[in-house]
C-alpha cells in the first residue's frame, strides 16, 4: 500500500474505534486513536498474516500489551477482514465475542489474551524465543503504552529479550504522553524511554507515529537489525483525528455521548474527504 492508501485505511480504523466505544458506552478511545496508524501499518503492510487462515503456523504474531486499547485492534482486524466491521457495535455487550480486552479464545486474529498491564511484552518475548528455538522465520510485535512501561515486569522482559538477542522481536511504545491520571511525566516519569531500552541492549528507533514514511523506514530498519531486539518509540497524539479528544487525558477511558459522537464522526469524515481530494 502507498501512504495515501494507508492514511485512508487508518482513518476508517479510527471511525470504527469511535463507533465501537460509542455503542458500548464504555472503552478506551484515546490510546486506540493514537495507535491507529501503527495498527494499520502492521496489519496492512508489515506482518505476514492471512485473515482467511488466522492460525497459520508461520504467521507473524502480534500481542497488544496495552490491552485496554482493544477497540483499536478490533477495528483494524475487522477492516483487514478477520470479522465483519458491523460487529464492532457489539463491543463489550453481553454475549459479544468482542470483550473489553482481547481474548484469543473467541476473536479471530488475536494471538494472545491481554489486559493486565505489563504482561503482554513477556508473552511476546516468549513467542520470539520459541520461534528462535524452533528455527522458524516468525517475527513478533508487541504494542505497549507509555504509562504501561511504569510496570516492572516490562523491564524484566526487556532484560531477557536483550540478553537473548531476540532480533525477531519488535517492541512498539505508543508514546502519547498521557495516561489515565494525566501526563506520564508527572505521574511516574518513564523518560528517557529510548535510553532505557538501549540500556537493555535494544536497537532503538524514534518515530512520528503518524508519519507513514517514518513508520515504514523504522520497521524496515528493524528487519535489517541482527543480534538485538528493536524498540520503536512511536511519538503520538492521544485521541488523534478527533478534535475534542486530541491531547486530552480525559478521553483515556470514556465513551462519547450522542452529540460528541456526531462531532467525532464529522471530524473523521472531513479527513476522509481531504484524503479523497489528494487521490483525485
Amino acid at each position: 500500500m502507498n501512504n495515501l492508501e494507508l492514511k485512508k485505511v487508518a482513518n476508517e480504523v479510527r471511525k470504527g474505534i469511535v463507533t465501537a466505544v460509542h455503542s458500548a458506552k464504555a472503552g478506551h478511545p484515546g490510546g486506540s486513536l493514537s495507535s491507529a496508524d501503527i495498527y494499520t501499518y502492521l496489519y496492512f503492510e508489515e506482518m505476514n498474516i492471512d485473515p482467511k487462515d488466522p492460525k497459520k503456523e508461520d504467521r507473524d504474531r502480534f500481542v497488544l500489551s496495552k490491552g485496554h486499547t482493544a477497540p483499536g485492534l478490533y477495528s483494524t482486524l475487522a477492516h483487514r477482514g478477520y470479522f465483519p466491521v458491523e460487529d464492532l457495535t457489539t463491543l463489550r455487550k453481553l454475549g459479544s465475542y468482542l470483550q473489553g480486552h482481547p481474548s484469543m479464545q473467541y476473536i479471530p486474529g488475536v494471538d494472545m489474551s491481554s489486559g493486565s498491564l505489563g504482561q503482554g511484552i513477556s508473552a511476546a518475548v516468549g513467542m520470539a524465543l520459541g520461534a528462535k528455538m524452533d528455527q522458524k522465520d516468525v517475527r513478533v510485535y508487541t504494542l505497549l503504552g507509555d504509562g504501561e512501561i511504569q510496570e516492572g515486569q516490562v523491564w524484566e522482559a526487556a532484560m531477557f529479550a536483550g540478553h537473548r538477542k531476540l532480533d525477531n522481536l519488535v517492541v512498539i511504545v505508543d508514546n502519547n504522553g498521557l495516561q489515565i491520571d494525566g501526563p506520564v511525566a508527572d505521574v511516574c516519569s518513564p523518560y528517557p524511554i529510548d535510553k532505557k531500552f538501549e540500556a537493555f541492549n535494544f536497537h532503538v528507533i524514534n518515530v512520528d507515529a503518524h508519519d507513514f514514511d517514518e513508520i515504514r523506514a523504522a520497521f524496515q530498519e528493524a528487519r535489517e537489525t541482527k543480534g538485538a531486539p528493536t524498540a520503536i518509540i512511536a511519538h503520538s497524539l492521544k485521541g488523534k483525528g478527533v478534535s475534542f479528544m486530541e491531547g486530552s487525558a480525559d478521553w483515556h477511558g470514556k465513551a462519547p455521548n450522542d452529540e460528541e459522537y456526531a462531532v467525532a464522526m464529522a471530524d473523521l469524515q472531513k479527513i476522509s474527504d481531504e484524503l479523497s481530494k489528494e487521490e483525485a
